[in-house]
């Protein structure tokens, strides 16, 4: 059997669009198995490819790999011998994890995690969907369009408002820009989806019309209550691309925002 290519690997994790880690082993101080260089792809099931020492430093990776995950932060941790460990961060900023394995040594390895970008539906074939497609595709979201609007911007399709079939998840966005075309429809859709977030280009009035319609069908008022119209800041924003860079404002506050809270401290053993 060939030696492993880590960076096959890597470029095998990418392609199947799941998060993972790579894991690099910086230093070694004292007796350990782990050396300076090793490195090693963490899935996001824990699962380790790769070689970076023993069970203690195994341990702490997958614990920091789940928060690094989390958060989409790199971060730099740091295994020691338990009885050296009296908090959960060393004086350089590096997080701390207590090792109980016999041999004593230090390693430090750097946690970099990988994620494809959150994926952005737009509903609609106006000037203010191509306009937010346009400038989602600039802030490097994936994007996903209706088949049938035109467009020269790589994403993925969706007929009939069957966004179902697409890879969403909570971290995804879904903007409903319709204007007046199957906008109770698509608002349906939207909401039905994983997205946590679903912005609609919509007066305050209409959206919550169509809101009470979708309840009164039946749809979980929890449900419908995640849809934030108008979408986008109030920056007094009036044609299609002011408007547009409005919404993405919005998503990019939102991603940011989420990202922070998502990523909270745990303890640090191993």
């Amino acid at each position: 059997m060939g030696q492993l290519d880590i960076f096959d690997v890597i470029d095998q994790q990418r392609r199947t669009g799941r998060p993972f880690c790579v894991a690099t082993v910086v230093r070694t101080a004292d007796v350990t198995s782990a050396k300076a260089g090793a490195k090693a792809v963490i899935t996001e099931t824990g699962e380790i490819i790769g070689h970076l020492g023993g069970a203690c430093v195994k341990r702490a990776v997958t614990s920091a790999v789940s928060e690094a995950i989390a958060s989409g932060e790199t971060r730099l941790i740091r295994v020691k011998p338990s009885d050296k460990v009296v908090s959960l961060t060393d004086t350089d900023g590096a997080q701390l994890y207590k090792s109980g394995c016999p041999s004593g040594g230090t390693v430090d390895i750097l946690i970099e995690p990988f994620e494809l970008p959150p994926m952005l539906v737009v509903f609609g074939d106006t000037p203010i969907s191509r306009a937010i497609a346009a400038h989602g595709a600039l802030a490097g979201y994936r994007l996903a369009l209706p088949e049938g609007v035109s467009s020269h911007l790589e994403a993925a399709r969706f007929s009939d408002n069957a966004i179902a079939d697409l890879p969403l998840g909570p971290r995804d966005f879904v903007v409903v820009a319709t204007q007046g075309n199957q906008d109770g429809v698509c608002l349906r859709a939207a909401l039905e989806s994983p997205a946590h977030r679903v912005s609609m280009v919509a007066s305050r009035r209409k959206a919550d019309t169509l809101s009470a319609k979708l309840v009164t069908a039946g749809m979980d008022a929890a449900q419908v209550g995640r849809l934030k119209s108008p979408a986008g800041l109030h920056i007094h924003a009036i044609d299609p691309q002011e408007i547009a860079i409005s919404v993405m404002a919005e998503i990019i506050q939102w991603r940011n925002t989420d990202r922070k809270t998502s990523g909270g401290a745990h303890e640090a053993t191993a």
